[in-house]
């Protein structure tokens, strides 16, 4: 069996000659629900009608995300979830796959004991043990309002009654549709075939487990009929998991990190085994030595500055960050304002007369070269972002990793299983389905967490709650948060806007700065003279997520990403 691992670039909807003020954002005034799937933020919508709350809708939406757009998460994967009350209380739930006990140095290797870069990509030995029904039943339990059984009904109904297959569900399961195994195509092709435009994709399997999900709650997933299923499925197809492994699932509450940028912002965001909050900090640190107000959005000297950041801190990702209960992650160094100092030194211009000749009239270029390369990280995911009228925030990046994970769905069950074992660094140097590598602080151990892009964030102004933003695609999350985080303080944009923005992105390795197509060819050529390797994103980058409160109007405000079958829907107690 094999699964086309590439296409998760067909996630992002290819129209990229958006530009500024094309779209206002949806206003509501008691909540609002954000989604990089459409249909799902009308589950969450309906449930803050039903006098829900924002995690109640938050919850909704997450389980509905997995009924609507099954190739990119549910709950056969993980997430990273994020949650700040209205009182101040601040949580971070990782409810990230797990490894299975069983698992070694030569689970990923051939006969011959050669690495096989598809065991970890599809088939059973990709399968990592899911945790986000945990997650988000630890959240509901915590903070919601409603009944758990209310809040699983919209996406109950999506299952019997079924979600209209839009351009973005079709053109996905097109691209990958000759490649699903049987018990997967059964469920998603029509007639063996990719679904044709409003077609409703109906799932009754997946409806009786959320049906048992709503009755028993988490422990439908690591006992029983279910259960039995996962297990059965994984090992079936090479993999090594076992009913201990679902039943010995470990749910983890973590500290938020907290940062500061340009004094009046405060920065809440997931800590490790999420790279993303440690690396949003440290680059937004870095950044505040900078004018980019002066220097403009989209400009030359802009896109420079803040790639050159991004490549600093992606080369420190490679080398210190993995499963904090693993190994020693230096958070507290990474995201100080004392280090940032350090790095922004280095990208300060430096005088013609300390250059070679070869390189007068040009920006030095960054050569960064610590001592290990680039870890795995995560693509094909699920961004929600939501908002009450008390407050209550509430961001969730959820994920099956790339486009129907491993491709298995456990028989009988609807369940869509994760490959998020390729998350791991494999094999020493062995690059992953993105063509990264690494080994270290994320190589492959028992019951260990692989490390994640995934940046659910919630920024404070003046200590109010005021945007909560997030992103699917990979190690593109980050910067897809950086760039939204950074239209909105620095250059003023509203949440729509920010979203929309044409963006660029460099993770170190490989070295390449990749522009958006609406990026005119003037900016590209006068990086290229900087010496940057421009390279245009065919796909482009993330599909950010954004919710922003008007503190003077109490307006709330959203802003869906057009890359994505995004959707904001506001509410409003009058409508």
């Amino acid at each position: 069996m094999r699964v086309l691992i590439w296409i998760f670039a067909v996630l992002v909807i290819p129209n990229l000659a958006f530009t500024a003020g094309a779209a206002a954002p949806v206003e509501g005034r008691d909540g609002m629900v954000v989604s990089s799937v459409g249909p799902a933020a009308e589950a969450g919508h309906e449930i803050l009608k039903q006098g829900g709350n924002a995690i109640d809708a938050a919850v909704a939406t997450a389980f509905a995300a997995g009924v609507a757009h099954p190739f990119s998460s549910g709950i056969g994967g993980g997430g990273f979830i994020l949650v700040r009350l209205a009182n101040g209380e601040t949580l971070a739930i990782d409810a990230r796959e797990l490894a299975p006990a069983a698992v070694t140095s030569t689970t990923f290797q051939d006969p011959n004991g050669r690495h096989d870069p598809r065991a970890s990509r599809a088939g059973g030995r990709a399968v990592a043990v899911p945790g986000l029904v945990q997650g988000l039943e630890s959240l509901h339990r915590r903070y919601g309002q409603l009944d758990w059984e209310d809040v699983l009904a919209p996406a109950i109904r999506m299952c019997e009654e079924g979600v209209e297959v839009g351009p973005f569900h079709q053109r996905l399961v097109g691209f990958v549709a000759k490649y699903l195994p049987p018990e997967t195509a059964a469920i998603q092709l029509k007639d063996g075939k990719p679904p044709p435009l409003g077609w409703r994709l109906v799932q009754k399997d997946l409806a009786r487990t959320y049906r048992t999900i709503a009755l028993h709650g988490s422990r439908a997933m690591t006992q029983g009929p279910i259960a039995h299923a996962i297990v059965e499925t994984v090992r079936e197809s090479g993999g090594v998991m076992t009913l201990a492994d679902l039943r010995g699932y470990e749910l983890k509450e973590r500290k938020a990190l907290v940062g500061t940028y340009r004094d009046r912002y405060q920065v809440i965001s997931m800590p490790p085994p999420s790279s993303g909050g440690v690396h949003l900090i440290e680059i937004l640190n870095v950044l505040e030595a900078f004018d980019l107000k002066q220097m403009g959005v989209g400009s030359v000297d802009s896109i420079h500055l803040i790639a050159e950041a991004m490549k600093l801190a992606f080369a420190d990702r490679a080398v210190f960050l993995g499963d904090p209960d693993f190994t020693a992650v230096p958070v507290e160094r990474l995201t100080s304002k004392s280090y940032a100092a350090k790095l922004a030194r280095r990208l300060k211009p430096v005088p013609f007369y300390r250059k070679p000749p070869w390189r007068w009239g040009r920006r030095r270029i960054l050569h960064v070269d610590p001592p290990v390369p680039q870890v795995a990280n995560d693509s094909g995911t699920t961004h929600l972002s939501a908002m009450d009228a008390e407050g209550n925030s509430v961001a969730i990046t959820q994920t099956i990793n790339t486009p129907f994970g491993s491709g298995l769905t456990a028989k009988g069950t609807g369940i869509v299983l994760n490959n998020e074992m390729d998350d791991f660094a494999t094999a020493p140097d062995a690059p992953n389905a993105f063509n990264l590598v690494g080994y270290g602080a994320n190589r492959v151990e028992p019951r260990k967490r692989p490390l994640s892009s995934m940046t659910p964030t919630i920024v404070l102004r003046d200590g109010k709650p005021w945007l909560v933003v997030g992103s699917p695609m990979g190690p593109k999350i980050i910067t897809a948060v950086l760039q939204a985080i950074i239209n909105m303080i620095d250059h003023g944009m509203n949440a729509q806007d920010a979203v929309a923005a044409p963006r660029f992105h460099h993770q170190w390795k490989p070295d390449a700065l990749e522009l958006e197509a609406a990026f005119p060819q003037t900016i590209r050529d006068a990086l290229i003279k900087m010496g940057h390797p421009v390279k245009e994103s065919r796909f482009g980058i993330g599909a950010a997520q954004v919710i922003e409160v008007d503190l003077e109007r109490g307006v709330i405000y959203g802003g869906a990403d057009p890359r994505r079958a995004s959707r904001a829907v506001g509410y409003s107690i009058q409508d």
